[in-house]
């Protein structure tokens, strides 16, 4: 029976390893509209403000001890930072850092933050190989379409058992990127796949410590060495994605194979990207959302008797942390969330510190929150409802929160945030200046220009 079960998984799964590789081989550079590519530029933006802004993290600090104990050749920036490193350590320290905040992209089909995996591996290699902009944008938006579309294939199966799709899928978005950045062929970049495909990065029990951002590092270095090994005649399955012991079936029984083939070079996924206003888990934000939403109405703490959430079940199971005693596990707390979007009107990087997370008004405002299950309540919504000392009730329902696909930040949105992370690291000048060249990555002669500006 197990054979005959076997038999048909292989039969009935298509050759997507083949696929994807012809894919991401063969696409014509810019083959995708305007709003695809406008995109590749916000997501590469979001990603560069989020690496740098958590350049002097004590995860950044310990990662870099550790790879220069390797004695890496100067070869790329870590952002942010003075040091330069091997273009494998710089993929992977620049990968920790971009997720070190959750402050990070989000695909929301898959919750797949693909820049973290992509971008850094990708600029890593440019920098080392001197590769202009243009080609930076295609090896990401093709990149990032290979490690989502693998999500969509399997989400919430895989996801749901235990793996963090970030790191799992995005070993191969990574390799798919280098691979294309080397101009590999066909067969060059199914091996660059098929060696990835080995490496899955990455368990959900680490939410909330430093190793949660290792894991887009991981598969960020993964994915490079892939493309690497592959680009010197390193070989491995041409059906590692499909086959009844490859990746997919070995990690999920979720096989929607339709995912990868559908409108393949038409449907871009990083046109399905979205950027964080709070730097957190993305299922607290609706919650943060209302909050903020009950405070700009007038309600101050001091008038709250009890905070009251209904939300959906995942978001307990992701977010649930009643008592977080440092700002990594509050990233996983919906009642810090709720405290701090109340009290502050924001959770930005700063209300996710030690300081914030221990401070006693903060403390007994967590206290006062209550969450409810309520599996009616989508996972990107919220219902939020304050009593107050004077018996009043104020509900506010937040069906799609700031930073959605529905309510999306905007140009600006993204600027400002992008500002408050990186001035702090490298000065509101410094700052200013490579903003104001991320609207022209495409048009760069050397990427090169751009990773000297993000250094001290």
């Amino acid at each position: 029976m197990a054979r005959n079960t076997q038999v048909a998984a292989e039969t009935a799964a298509p050759p997507i390893t083949t696929i994807l590789s012809r894919f991401v081989a063969s696409h014509r550079s810019r083959g995708w509209t305007d709003a695809v590519e406008h995109e590749a530029h916000r997501t590469f933006y979001n990603w560069l403000g989020c690496a740098i802004g958590a350049a002097r993290h004590e995860a950044a600090d310990a990662a870099l001890a550790a790879v220069r104990m390797l004695e890496p050749a100067a070869q790329a920036t870590v952002l942010g930072r003075t040091e330069r490193v091997d273009m494998a350590s710089a993929a992977l320290v620049n990968g920790i850092t971009s997720h070190t905040f959750d402050f990070d992209d989000t695909h929301l089909k898959t919750i797949i933050h693909p820049a973290g995996p992509v971008a850094s591996a990708v600029l890593a290699l440019a920098e080392k190989n001197g590769v202009g902009g243009r080609d930076v944008v295609d090896a990401l938006v093709l990149g990032i379409d290979v490690a989502c579309r693998i999500g969509n294939v399997m989400y919430p199966d895989h996801y749901d058992r235990g793996w963090h799709i970030t790191g799992s899928t995005g070993m191969l978005g990574a390799a798919a990127g280098c691979a294309r950045l080397l101009r590999l062929d066909e067969r060059q970049t199914a091996m660059a796949l098929g060696i990835a495909a080995s490496q899955p990065v990455g368990l959900r029990e680490q939410f909330g410590t430093m190793t949660k951002p290792f894991h887009p590092g991981a598969a960020a270095r993964a994915g490079l060495l892939s493309a690497l090994l592959a680009k010197n005649g390193y070989t491995a399955s041409p059906r590692a994605l499909e086959a009844p012991r490859g990746f997919v079936q070995v990690v999920s029984d979720k096989r929607a194979w339709d995912e990868v083939t559908d409108e393949l070079g038409e449907r871009f996924e990083i046109s399905f990207n979205t950027y964080k206003p709070f730097a957190c888990g993305i299922v607290v934000h609706p919650t943060i959302d209302a909050c903020v939403q009950l405070r700009a109405q007038g309600i101050v703490v001091e008038q709250v008797e009890r905070i009251e959430l209904r939300v959906h079940s995942l978001v307990l199971e992701l977010t649930g942390k009643k008592e977080p005693k440092d700002g990594l596990s509050a990233k996983f707390s919906v009642y810090h969330g709720a405290a701090v979007g109340l009290i502050h009107g924001r959770a930005g990087e700063h209300e996710f510190s030690d300081d914030v997370v221990n401070d006693p008004r903060v403390v007994a405002m967590r206290d006062m929150v209550h969450a409810t299950v309520d599996d009616s309540v989508h996972e990107d919504a919220a219902l939020v409802a304050a009593t107050l000392k004077d018996g009043r009730r104020v509900e506010v329902r937040v069906d799609h929160a700031i930073g959605s696909m529905q309510n999306p930040l905007t140009d600006a949105q993204l600027e400002a945030k992008f500002e408050a992370l990186v001035a702090p690291v490298l000065g509101v000048a410094r700052s200013r200046e490579i903003a104001g060249q991320w609207r022209g990555l495409a048009s760069l002669a050397d990427v090169r220009a751009l990773t000297a500006l993000c250094r001290p």
